[in-house]
Parts: structure tokens; C-alpha cells; sequence
């Protein structure tokens, strides 16, 4: 889409009316923007690693609560939670 230069609050307006859910690994976004009064949900995936064989193993729970999302709405998934 263009946006690889784009970074946090601008990131989020370009974002929110064409998606409802961000997916990220910032886990510093939630302090940095003000999430609800944005409408979009977040997620920050908080894996072992950035690589993406750590990204996965949070995606059954990340498909398990998309469904719940709602704008303005920060989740956490973190591997530290998995079983």
C-alpha cells in the first residue's frame, strides 16, 4: 500500500477507514497514540521474536479473538500466555 515509511498516528488515520484491525509488534503504541479515539482496534502480537515462526504461534488465538476487536480497543497476545 505505500505506507512502509508511515509510522504511528498517521499510520493509524490512513488505516482506520479502510480496516478494522491493526496488527502490530509496537508494544509501545498504546502509550505513544491515544488507540480510542480511533476506529480501529489493535492488536500487538508480543512473540519471542519478530520472525515470523514466532508470529505464529499467536495466530489461533489472534483468530480467536479478532471476531471481538472493537475500535478504539488495544488486545495483547503474548507468548508468555501461550499453554
Amino acid at each position: 500500500m505505500g505506507w512502509s515509511e508511515t509510522v504511528n498516528g498517521a499510520l493509524l488515520k490512513l488505516a482506520e477507514p479502510q480496516f478494522d484491525v491493526l496488527l502490530t509488534t509496537d508494544k509501545n503504541l498504546s502509550f505513544q497514540q491515544n488507540l480510542p479515539r480511533f476506529q480501529i482496534g489493535v492488536v500487538v502480537l508480543r512473540a519471542r521474536s519478530a520472525r515470523l515462526r514466532h508470529l505464529r504461534e499467536l495466530v489461533p488465538r489472534l483468530l480467536a479473538i479478532l471476531p471481538e476487536v472493537k475500535p478504539g480497543q488495544v488486545h495483547t497476545l503474548s507468548w508468555r500466555d501461550l499453554p
